[in-house]
């Protein structure tokens, strides 16, 4: 499988593999003999059998999750939209690769394969209130590195970002995705807040003028997007591709995650929300693509850092389902 236009892409997404019913089914019927009250363990129960299912093992572990960080720059930060200059997106690159962020931290907690993927941070995206962040030639190279960054034997992904000014990408392409005005999907991201977020909020709103006539998910990426967010877009699409299931992490990620889901229904089947981060308008895209969080915990960190954390939660539901006896096995009367 691969792809070297949007169209291409565009097929693969329409033609992708589903959970496996069956195992689905018998994880089902194994939850219903373990050894606890029916429901007791709430939602842990249903992403047991929602993992099992894409996985096509009614008993799985989990023994090698991968986070992968996407690095990307935006021709938009010169606009004065983040309190940061885009020179620290290099400098967190350089930490991310010496250990030092929490990203490191949570990924060696959790036994997670930690890769990070930089993407042409010399040479940013063009400023999109101009015209389109990237040609398809761009957004195609940066969705097959994310494509191509997915360890095929990893069985469970998070994606996660470091970009300066990528809240501003994702504030505006969320609003051509889901409607609303500039004003609902433009949050603080890096602290940003009085005239500084006025004006935010009046650059997300020239990029949706400029970009009216946007089309499907994946050509708004394309006008508004980064290259992070697109090689994000891009691993979740392998990870698809592979039925290794996803945890989605916050704002900006969710963003890139929309852009699939808005090209084919259902191309976010294989995803779970980790969290719901403290940029006001993720609750709203949230619920938008009927995604409840695992967590909420007034995070904004980014980096795959809220999704990183929610591993546990999904390996805390798999060690319960698949090491637990049922009743049989421990000779327990069931009632």
């Amino acid at each position: 499988m691969s792809f070297d236009t949007l169209d291409a892409l565009r097929a693969l997404l329409a033609d992708m593999p589903g959970a496996d019913t069956e195992a689905g089914d018998a994880a089902a019927a194994r939850n219903g003999q373990l050894t606890k009250p029916p429901g007791a363990l709430g939602r842990l129960e249903d992403l047991a059998i929602w993992y099992a299912g894409w996985r096509g093992d009614a008993r799985p572990r989990i023994t090698a999750p991968q986070v992968i960080v996407f690095a990307g720059n935006h021709g938009v930060a010169a606009r004065g939209v983040s309190a940061f200059p885009p020179e620290v997106t290099v400098q967190m690159v350089a930490n991310f690769e010496h250990g030092g962020a929490a990203i490191n931290q949570l990924a060696k907690a959790f036994g997670a394969r930690m890769d990070v993927v930089s993407l042409d941070l010399d040479r940013p995206t063009a400023d999109f209130t101009a015209g389109p962040a990237m040609s398809e030639a761009e957004v195609v190279a940066a969705l097959r590195a994310g494509w191509d960054a997915v360890d095929a034997q990893a069985d469970v992904l998070v994606v996660g970002e470091m970009g300066i000014g990528n809240t501003t990408s994702a504030a505006a392409i969320a609003a051509r995705l889901f409607g609303g005005s500039a004003a609902d999907w433009t949050g603080r991201g890096t602290g940003v807040e009085g005239d500084a977020l006025a004006l935010k909020t009046r650059v997300v709103e020239e990029a949706l003028l400029r970009h009216a006539d946007a089309g499907d998910g994946l050509d708004v990426l394309m006008r508004l997007g980064g290259r992070e967010l697109a090689g994000m877009a891009g691993a979740m699409a392998r990870a698809r591709a592979l039925r290794i299931p996803v945890i989605m992490d916050g704002f900006i990620c969710t963003a890139a995650a929309a852009c699939l889901e808005k090209t084919v229904a259902g191309a976010l089947d294989h995803v779970v929300a980790g969290h719901q981060s403290a940029e006001g308008a993720h609750g709203r895209m949230l619920e938008a693509l009927g995604k409840a969080p695992l967590l909420s915990l007034g995070l904004r960190l980014g980096e795959g850092s809220g999704a990183a954390l929610a591993i546990g939660v999904l390996q805390g539901a798999i060690a319960c389902h698949s090491g637990m006896s049922t009743f049989a096995e421990a000779g327990v009367s069931d009632g």
